[in-house]
């Protein structure tokens, strides 16, 4: 089996870059510093072109297409740092009226665990919560959760702080009074969420080996550009690699929709979007650490990315117990 990009695929991947390099270039990004709320008009052209609605039926008015294809998408978004609850509508475009078009945001949140994080709480319109699933001997979640959704306004939660100024975030502090339970199939919905998110850090690790190359090029020091020297050709050298690794893993499961192989792609494309962070800050120098360069918005994004949707000591025993069994 060959695991090569359609040329659908490719077309899908390279429009999606245009777009977002067109609509969210370097200045919006450093806007979005400033007001992290989801721009409305940004969304409704996501929409229209389709980003929410990939995995929609036709009929539906949506797309047609599958998980490889979403996946493809949200790699270019976790390049272009686009914030929002990108994961949340591409799942519930179906569910909500309005996401698929990009009219409104809807929110999803694991409430499994604790403590129960909301991204985005004051752009969302509804937020879908999903509670119960306690992890099976295979890793994946038992079907004994359930799905409610609310509008967002009558969910009770407190400002939680968020290590990525690009990702609010809202710590909820009980199921909303006016909750509706849907029928929704919690398992997939978990599972195509890690896999989303996978996406999205490895989006990121691809764009930090560029930032960092590039920057290996340009920074001359005792009188040779730093990319000249083993010890950064090296470093550069593994960034590539934890990528093409993660990029492997990424799309073979997006093919197969296994929740072990979500589980161990998300497991190693939080190393590599973390990892690959923090190298290409260690090439940038003193620089790296300054607010006006990009890389420390990558670092904290992998960072919150991680924790989301399987951190890695949940992803380590689900797929130790898979293993076993």
């Amino acid at each position: 089996m060959h695991f090569q990009l359609t040329e659908e695929q490719r077309a899908l991947r390279d429009g999606t870059r245009a777009l977002l390099t067109g609509r969210f270039g370097r200045d919006r990004l450093r806007a979005a510093v400033e007001d992290p709320a989801p721009d409305r008009v940004l969304w409704r052209e996501l929409g229209s072109a389709g980003f929410f609605a990939l995995r929609l039926p036709e009929e539906a008015g949506g797309v047609g297409l599958g998980l490889p294809e979403a996946a493809l998408v949200l790699e270019e978004a976790g390049r272009a740092l686009l914030p929002g609850p990108l994961v949340a509508c591409a799942l519930l475009a179906g569910v909500v009226d309005g996401v698929a078009s990009g009219e409104r945001i809807a929110g999803l949140c694991d409430a499994a665990g604790e403590p129960v994080l909301w991204e985005h709480p004051d752009g969302c319109d509804e937020l879908i919560m999903l509670e119960g699933g306690a992890r099976d001997a295979g890793g994946a979640p038992e079907r004994t959760g359930g799905a409610y959704r609310s509008a967002a306004d009558r969910v009770p939660c407190a400002p939680f702080t968020s290590v990525d100024p690009l990702t609010p975030l809202a710590r909820i502090t009980g199921r909303p009074p006016a909750a509706v339970a849907v029928g929704l199939d919690v398992t997939a919905l978990r599972r195509d969420a890690a896999l989303l998110t996978a996406a999205q850090q490895l989006g990121s690790a691809a764009r930090t080996v560029e930032m960092a190359v590039g920057h290996a090029r340009e920074r001359v020091q005792f009188g040779a550009p730093i990319g000249s020297f083993q010890a950064v050709k090296h470093l550069c050298a593994q960034m590539l690699v934890r990528t093409e690794i993660t990029r492997s893993a990424v799309y073979a499961a997006a093919v197969t929709g296994a929740v072990l192989e979500v589980t161990g792609a998300k497991l190693l494309a939080d190393e590599a979007a973390v990892r690959n962070a923090r190298d290409c800050l260690q090439i940038h120098g003193g620089m790296g650490f300054t607010w006006e360069a990009d890389v420390h918005l990558h670092l904290k994004r992998a960072w919150l990315r991680a924790a989301s949707w399987g951190a890695a000591a949940e992803a380590e025993e689900a797929l130790a117990a898979g293993l076993a069994g």
